[in-house]
C-alpha cells in the first residue's frame, strides 16, 4: 500500500480539528438532553383498581431459556414469582402452550385470583398436537373458574403448518371435550381468509400488530389502524371478537414508518387502552416480559415487546409523563473515561496548544459516550458468539481508527497512516457487506448506524478538511465507492419511509468521500 510522506498539520488545520470535535460534542449533548426529557403521553382511562385485562406470558427470559429447546422446563417457583409480579398489573395471562412446565400456570394463577387464556400449541406433528391438546383440555376442565378460554393453535394457518380442515377438526375435538369456551388465534388477515372457522369457535381471536403489518404503520396512525381493522372484522364476523395480541416494540429495527422506541411503545399501548375503554373491546397485550430468545427468529426487535424487562422491572407507567432515557450516570462515566483517555494521548504526544487540548477533550468525551451507545446496541443486537465477534470487532475497529486518527494528528508517522488506510479499507468492505445483507435479508436486520457514525464522521472530515490521506489505491477507491453507494441508495428505494435508511445512506456517502481518489494533477514539461 503506497504511503505518501507524512506532514504535521498546520495551525489552521489543527484549529479545524478542534472546532469540529467541540461542535460534535455540543450536538451530542443537545441530542442526549432532548432524549432525556420527560414526554407527555396520552393518559388512558384505567379501571378503578388500575389493572389491565390480560397480557401474554412467556417465562423464557432467563439466559438459555427458550421454547425452541424441547428439553426446556420452567420450574413452578419461577412461575409463582412471575405471576406474583404480573398480578399487580393484570387480571389475566395468556399462555401459548401447556408443555415445558407451563401446565402449572392455571394452578399458580388461581392462588392469586388471576384468570388464564390457556393455549394448546399446534404445529406440524400430529402426535405432538394430540398430546398437547389432550393435556390442555384436562387442565381446562380441572380449573374451570380460572381458565377463561381454551385457545387451540396460534397463527398455525399463518405459518402454514396445518390446513383449515385440520384446524376445524382440532377445534371440534376441543368443543366436544370441555365446557370452557374454545377459540383459535391468528392475525386478522388470516381470519378473513378463513371465515368458516367462525363456526368452530365461541369467539374470534385476532392479532393486530401495526408494526408487523405488510404496510407498517407509523405510530401516529397505529391506533386508528386498530379501529379500522376492528370495524372491518365487525362487518365480517357475528361472534364476539377478542384482540388476542396487540403491542409495540421498545427496541429494534424500524420498518418503513414503524419505529420501535420506549416512547412509541408507551404511546401505542396507552392510546390502545383508551380505545379499548371507549369501544368496550376485550384484549390481551403482547407481552408481559421481554423475550431474548425471539431475537433468533425476528432479529433485535423480537426480544423487546415486553411491558417488563428481563429484570421484571416495568419499562414505563401507564400514568404520568415518561422519560425515554435513564442512563445519565453511565453516559457521564463513559464520557469521563473517554476524556481521561484522550488527555493521556495529549500528554504522551506532548501537545501544548490549549485549543488542541480542548479539541482532544471534546473528542475524548464524544468517543466515550459513543462507546457506551455502541455497547447498548451490541447488547440488544448480538444473539450469539459469531455476532459478538463480528459486530464487536467492528466496534473495536472503529475505536482503533478514531484513536489512530487522533494519534496521527498529534504525532504523525507512517505507521499511523498505514493503520488508518488498512482500517478504512476494512470498514468500507464491512459497510458494503452490511448493505448487501440489508437488501437481500433485511426484514430482521438492524442498520448498524451507531457502529459507524463516529469513525465515519471523523475520517471523512479529516480526509476532506484536514487533508489527511486515508484513501486506498485509486482503482480500489473507485471500486469500493461504486459498490457502496448504489447499494445504499437501493436500501432507501426499498424503504422510502424509513429514516434509518437515509441515515445509513448519509454515512455511506461520507465514507465514500474518504475513499474517493483525489483528482490527478497533470504536470507540463
Amino acid at each position: 500500500m503506497q504511503i505518501s510522506p507524512v506532514k504535521a498539520l498546520s495551525t489552521k488545520l489543527l484549529w479545524r480539528f478542534s472546532i469540529f470535535n467541540i461542535a460534535l460534542l455540543l450536538g451530542l449533548i443537545l441530542w442526549l438532553w432532548c432524549e432525556s426529557q420527560a414526554v407527555n403521553v396520552v393518559q388512558p382511562q384505567l379501571p378503578s383498581d388500575g389493572k389491565l385485562q390480560c397480557v401474554s406470558y412467556s417465562p423464557y427470559y432467563h439466559p438459555g431459556q427458550t421454547p425452541l429447546n424441547p428439553n426446556s422446563f420452567i420450574q413452578p417457583a419461577q412461575i409463582d414469582h412471575d405471576l406474583a409480579a404480573l398480578s399487580k398489573q393484570f387480571n389475566c395471562v395468556r399462555i401459548y402452550s401447556v408443555s415445558q412446565g407451563l401446565s402449572y400456570v392455571p394452578e399458580a394463577a388461581a392462588k392469586l385470583g388471576m384468570q388464564v387464556y390457556l393455549g394448546a400449541w399446534i404445529g406440524w406433528v400430529a402426535a405432538n398436537n394430540d398430546k398437547e391438546l389432550d393435556l390442555a383440555i384436562s387442565i381446562a376442565n380441572k380449573y374451570p373458574k380460572t381458565v377463561k378460554a381454551l385457545i387451540v393453535g396460534n397463527e398455525v394457518l399463518l405459518r402454514g403448518e396445518q390446513s383449515e380442515a385440520a384446524m376445524q377438526a382440532y377445534l371440534e375435538k376441543a368443543q366436544r371435550s370441555t365446557m370452557i369456551p374454545v377459540t383459535y388465534a391468528d392475525v386478522w388477515e388470516f381470519w378473513r381468509k378463513h371465515p368458516k372457522l367462525e363456526a368452530n369457535v365461541d369467539f374470534v381471536t385476532v392479532h393486530i400488530l401495526p408494526y408487523w403489518e405488510d404496510d407498517p404503520q407509523a405510530i401516529s396512525e397505529a391506533n386508528q389502524h386498530v379501529v379500522n381493522v376492528m370495524n372491518l372484522l365487525a362487518d365480517t364476523f357475528k361472534k364476539p371478537i377478542l384482540i388476542g395480541e396487540t403491542g409495540w416494540p421498545s427496541v429494534g429495527r424500524q420498518r418503513q414508518a414503524s419505529e420501535p422506541s420506549l416512547i412509541n411503545q408507551a404511546s401505542y399501548l396507552r392510546g390502545f387502552l383508551q380505545l379499548a375503554h371507549d369501544h368496550a373491546w376485550q384484549y390481551n397485550l403482547i407481552e408481559a416480559i421481554d423475550q431474548p430468545w425471539k431475537r433468533d427468529l425476528e432479529g433485535t426487535v423480537g426480544g423487546y415487546w415486553g411491558i417488563f424487562d428481563t429484570e421484571l422491572t416495568p419499562k414505563f407507567a401507564f400514568t404520568g409523563d415518561i422519560k425515554p432515557r435513564h442512563d445519565a450516570t453511565a453516559i457521564a462515566l463513559s464520557g469521563a473515561l473517554g476524556f481521561a483517555l484522550f488527555i493521556g494521548l495529549a500528554f504522551f504526544s506532548k501537545t501544548r496548544e490549549v485549543y488542541m487540548k480542548l479539541g482532544l477533550c471534546a473528542a475524548g468525551i464524544v468517543f466515550g459516550i459513543s462507546a457506551w451507545l455502541q455497547a447498548q446496541y451490541l447488547v440488544s443486537a448480538c444473539r450469539n458468539i459469531s455476532e459478538w465477534v463480528a459486530l464487536g470487532g467492528l466496534a473495536f475497529l472503529g475505536w482503533l481508527l478514531v484513536i489512530s486518527l487522533v494519534w496521527r494528528i498529534c504525532q504523525p508517522t507512517k505507521h499511523h497512516v498505514l493503520l488508518l488506510k488498512t482500517g478504512v479499507l476494512i470498514l468500507a468492505v464491512a459497510a458494503i457487506s452490511a448493505t448487501i445483507l440489508l437488501i437481500v435479508d433485511g426484514r430482521y436486520r438492524d442498520f448498524p448506524i451507531s457502529l459507524y457514525a463516529l469513525p465515519v464522521l471523523l475520517l471523512s472530515f479529516s480526509s476532506v478538511f484536514l487533508d489527511i490521506d486515508v484513501k486506498p489505491q485509486r482503482w480500489l477507491g473507485y471500486l469500493l465507492s461504486a459498490a457502496l453507494m448504489p447499494a445504499a441508495l437501493y436500501c432507501v428505494y426499498l424503504e422510502t419511509e424509513n429514516i434509518s435508511a437515509y441515515y445509513w445512506l448519509g454515512l455511506c456517502g461520507l465514507l465514500v468521500t474518504a475513499l474517493w481518489p483525489k483528482p490527478q494533477t497533470s504536470t507540463r514539461s
